[in-house]
């Protein structure tokens, strides 16, 4: 078992924005953390337009390493990130919360996805240097 500080990305259905950051943080900072997605509701499978964005830009095949998830099934974490949920964000216990506000994607056009893929890209690289430097908790 890992040493290294557990990330739960979690949203409610855990089947967009939570994968991607799971996805990103696997391929950006897996020196650093390791990542989780989860939420309190599944879908049949991952988003497919956010499964073809991560897949034309960062050749990272999230359908083949990943599905969604329940919050219940994945291990204890240290530090949870909730994706914006605009209702009442699923609770993990943790030592360190923070939400990133973002918008779903699903439904919208491309440029919309790579929007919030970008961001949840700086989100990671920002996430790993707190956890570096120990400024989380």
């Amino acid at each position: 078992m890992s040493d290294k500080i557990k990330v739960a990305f979690i949203c409610v259905h855990n089947s967009c924005r939570s994968q991607i950051a799971e996805a990103l943080g696997k391929y950006l900072a897996s020196d650093i953390f390791d990542s989780y997605s989860a939420g309190t509701e599944t879908k049949p499978k991952i988003n497919q337009d956010a499964v073809r964005l991560m897949k034309e830009k960062y050749q990272i095949g999230m359908e083949k390493t990943q599905y969604s998830k329940l919050i219940d099934d994945i291990p204890d974490v240290d530090v949870v990130i909730t994706m914006g949920c605009n209702v009442s964000c699923p609770y993990l216990p943790c030592k360190y919360r923070e939400d990133w506000g973002l918008e779903d994607p699903t439904g919208k056009d491309d440029e919309e996805f790579e929007k919030v893929i970008e961001q949840i890209h700086k989100n990671i690289l920002q996430l790993a240097d707190k956890i570096k430097n120990g400024v989380l908790y």
